[in-house]
């Protein structure tokens, strides 16, 4: 081994010159070592191989879009915004032609649950129970048409959150808290859609607006329902039917004569939202009575088809390449001990927190280029691959692809100086590697065996937690849905979850600086 220790710096040298001495020295003798050069190159290639390897290995059906689906396979709408969704209702309604206005009075609104979980096929969960879930909707809907994943707004009332203006999946506006009886109320001038509600009918209150871009002059109007799966626990759900009572139900406007027509929206066995039946309507002297199941909302149950994402083909390889770095970091201060170096290290160099901070310097900055290129070759990689294997693939933006790149690259960065420190402390390499697999790897490969509140806990306060910066699928207050990691969500946000990584690499790096001012080189 090569090394490169620097002269001492001269008297009245400002701070900052004499440590970009001692972190040119640094990276001097990083550089001159061949296999600390290879090993990192080596760490990036595995990093990709086996995503790779990993996406290979992942066939499932699907299809996407607007195009016809063969039988069996599972479709996941698309929405206005590029995002997954889920979009499964029954409707009553016809076309409205230019602006217009309808106005219904909802009476009753009641649900039924399955007592069978949804790992059970619909024809064999027909048994159910009286309940109606909090997120189960009814009320008027509008959207140019009855195409999965298509734009819509509509005013609703709720289960057990009160009256909502909805549109596009994502836009929510709260209006009255309780249940039926309400009166809502749907406008269209132009592209500009308003929500109201009212008590009784004569008082009305705007709950909100929504403008949809492109909206033809034809459009769907008329009423709905829609009832999403109910979760007991982490584990299953039940899926859930409601039925809601319409009366006082009027159009004015250019709207198609003649009777309503009912349509079912997604409700098939194979679709991507599990439904507990196809829904229907009946007319009840002046009243329409309709039933529905599904939802239109977010899709964050992705689990229900497999979380493919962005990055879910990346752990595995990025742990390979954690190991491959835990060692170079381990090796890059433990070598110098070994061979007695460190002591001409540290005559050359008095200040050694200076020393071990251009050490930690050094190896973050090489394991931060490393898997910056390493995930930014994986991701697109590992999608492609699953894609071509007939695997969904739940979107992500480019900011969340960057985030997750950027992420990848600093939990490595943080993960290799944490290692340094180790090595520090303990003085030899086996110690320091055996070390930083033990702390900064095995929790994270103990929690992707497992599930439930231990590895919930740590997700939250081991180093794994910095293993959220790979999080990838949507949360949403729209939808009742257990965000465990079991179902592909970690417990922490992204940024968050590398905080609590960064404090252990703090801590490591703290006690690292005491040893070396209190022990002999």
């Amino acid at each position: 081994m090569t090394t490169t220790t620097a002269p001492p710096a001269a008297a009245g040298t400002p701070e900052r010159a004499r440590f970009t001495a001692v972190l040119r020295a640094e990276w001097t003798k990083f550089r001159t070592v061949r296999g600390w050069v290879i090993a990192p190159v080596m760490a990036a290639v595995l990093c990709v191989l086996f995503t790779y390897l990993v996406a290979n290995g992942t066939h499932t059906d699907y299809c996407t879009g607007t195009g016809d689906c063969t039988p069996g396979h599972a479709f996941v709408p698309t929405g206005p915004d590029g995002q997954a969704v889920a979009d499964s209702y029954y409707t009553v309604g016809r076309q409205l032609t230019g602006d217009g206005t309808i106005t219904t009075r909802i009476t009753t609104l009641t649900g039924v649950t399955s007592t069978a979980p949804t790992s059970v096929a619909p024809s064999q969960a027909r048994q159910t129970r009286p309940g109606l879930t909090p997120w189960a909707k009814a009320g008027i809907l509008l959207r140019p048409s009855t195409r999965q994943g298509s734009a819509y707004a509509a005013v609703m009332a709720t289960g057990g959150h009160g009256d909502r203006f909805q549109y596009n999946y994502g836009h929510d506006h709260a209006g009255r808290p309780g249940r039926a009886p309400r009166w809502l109320r749907l406008t269209r001038t132009g592209n500009t859609l308003a929500g109201y509600d009212s008590a009784d009918g004569t008082t009305w209150t705007r709950i909100g607006t929504a403008h949809l871009a492109g909206l033809p002059a034809t459009v769907h109007i008329g009423l709905f329902v829609t009832s999403p799966v109910s979760f007991r626990s982490s584990a299953d759900g039940s899926r859930t039917l409601a039925t809601a009572t319409f009366d006082h139900t009027v159009i004015s406007g250019h709207a198609t004569p003649g009777a309503w027509r009912g349509q079912n929206i997604g409700a098939g066995e194979q679709d991507f939202y599990p439904t507990l039946r196809s829904g229907g309507y009946h007319r009840a002297g002046d009243s329409l009575v309709v039933s529905g199941s599904g939802d239109i909302a977010p899709a964050v149950v992705q689990g229900l088809l497999g979380a493919n994402t962005a990055a879910s083909s990346q752990p595995f390889g990025l742990t390979v390449a954690l190991i491959v770095l835990i060692v170079v970091a381990a090796m890059f201060i433990t070598a110098e001990y070994r061979r007695g170096l460190i002591r001409i290290t540290f005559a050359a160099i008095p200040g050694r927190g200076r020393v071990l901070a251009a050490k930690a310097v050094v190896i973050g900055a090489v394991a931060f280029v490393i898997a910056a290129v390493a995930a930014a070759a994986s991701i697109p990689l590992g999608e492609h691959v699953l894609h071509a294997n007939g695997a969904y693939v739940f979107p992500a933006g480019a900011l969340t692809v960057v985030r997750i790149i950027a992420g990848t690259a600093a939990l490595s960065a943080i993960t290799a100086i944490a290692v340094l420190a180790v090595g520090a402390i303990t003085r030899k390499s086996a110690a320091a590697v055996a070390g930083g697999i033990l702390v900064f790897v095995l929790p994270s490969l103990i929690g992707s065996l497992g599930s439930g509140g231990a590895v919930t806990w740590l997700y939250r306060l081991s180093p794994a937690a910095g293993l959220s910066v790979l999080q990838a699928l949507p949360r949403s207050a729209l939808v009742d849905y257990p965000y465990t990691f079991g179902n592909g969500y970690y417990p922490l946000a992204p940024w968050a979850g590398l905080g609590v990584l960064a404090a252990w690499a703090a801590l490591a790096l703290a006690i690292a600086a005491v040893v070396l001012r209190r022990r002999d080189a």
